[in-house]
């Protein structure tokens, strides 16, 4: 899969997947931003509950119409020193309906080992590469 991540201007950048749809991402006001998007850290933890949350509707998706509302509070925790990425993250779903706890645990616990692609990415190698006015620059 691939995603192009562009510049807009002062911290405002828009990515694009296959699907077609954009993301605008910016920072806070305290770090040049203005407004144009949600922060890339916010989008991180909004994947990673999609992601999850995808995960949890397939795999009840006997039971959904027993299901009246699914909502997924994040909470992520940084690190206090840079590059203060997350040291801790939990999910809390809030669900209504007639159906049993251990079913939705059984989901969770599924979604978020065995399926969920963003959570398992979150220990994935990153690599970069630089390509300077047309030409690979190597290190």
């Amino acid at each position: 899969m691939q995603v192009t991540t562009t510049w807009q201007g002062k911290r405002f950048f828009q990515a694009a997947g296959p699907s077609g749809y954009t993301v605008n991402m910016d920072a806070t006001p305290q770090w040049g931003g203005e407004g144009h998007g949600a922060s890339p850290v916010e989008v991180l933890l909004a994947s990673l509950a999609g992601c999850i949350g995808i995960d949890v509707t397939m795999i009840l998706d006997n039971f959904l119409s027993s299901i009246d509302k699914i909502e997924i509070v994040t909470n992520g925790v940084r690190k206090e020193e840079p590059p203060k990425g997350f040291a801790s993250i939990e999910l809390i779903f809030k669900v209504d309906g007639d159906i049993p706890d251990y079913r939705i645990w059984k989901a969770i616990e599924l979604g978020t080992m065995k399926y969920c692609s963003v959570s398992d990415s979150l220990n994935a190698v990153i690599t970069h590469r630089l390509i300077l006015n047309g030409v690979e620059v190597f290190k």
